[in-house]
């Protein structure tokens, strides 16, 4: 009876210290305030997109230029002009050599343009435009280097994608 109880005291104590550590590890701010702008450090786990639209609100980010590197789950997609639409791939546990992008805004909102190129474990690389992103195995540092001028994003019909306008608001 001794060894049940003293087990289960070992379990109990286990658990409380896995659940401790997980939660530490998971519950700081995603980002900091550095000269340039922002430095955030996403964890596994995180929606990149959701994530970046978060802190553009946030923050009230006029405009920014991201860069970036770490592990994703990703949905890259290709635009086709012809069809006015991306032909998408989805692929798992790249390693992102390159995440690099820019935020704007489109009908009160953020509106992210992020394009990538990463590698996967036989070290075939991809790329294309981000259509969505989650972060794998380990982090995604991004650097979001703000600018002072309000830009937005603007859909243009005769190429049917959303491009970024140079006036100011």
């Amino acid at each position: 009876m001794r060894k049940r109880i003293y087990l289960l005291v070992l379990l109990s104590v286990g658990i409380a210290s896995m659940a401790r550590s997980q939660q530490q590890a998971d519950t700081g701010k995603r980002y900091i305030k550095v000269p340039s702008g922002y430095l955030m450090v996403l964890r596994q786990g995180d929606d990149v997109f959701s994530a970046l639209e978060k802190l553009a609100l946030a923050e009230q980010i006029p405009s920014a230029q991201l860069s970036g590197l770490g592990f994703l789950h990703t949905r890259f997609g290709f635009f086709d002009a012809k069809k006015k639409a991306f032909k998408e791939k989805e692929l798992k546990d790249l390693e992102m050599g390159s995440f690099t992008g820019s935020i704007a805004w489109q009908d009160g909102k953020p509106s992210l343009h992020i394009h990538g190129i990463g590698a996967d474990s036989k070290f075939t690389a991809y790329g294309g435009h981000l259509l969505g992103a989650t972060v794998s195995t380990g982090s995604l540092e991004i650097l979001v280097t703000v600018f002072q001028g309000r830009l937005q994003r603007k859909k243009e019909e005769s190429i049917g994608a959303n491009v970024l306008q140079l006036e100011h608001r």
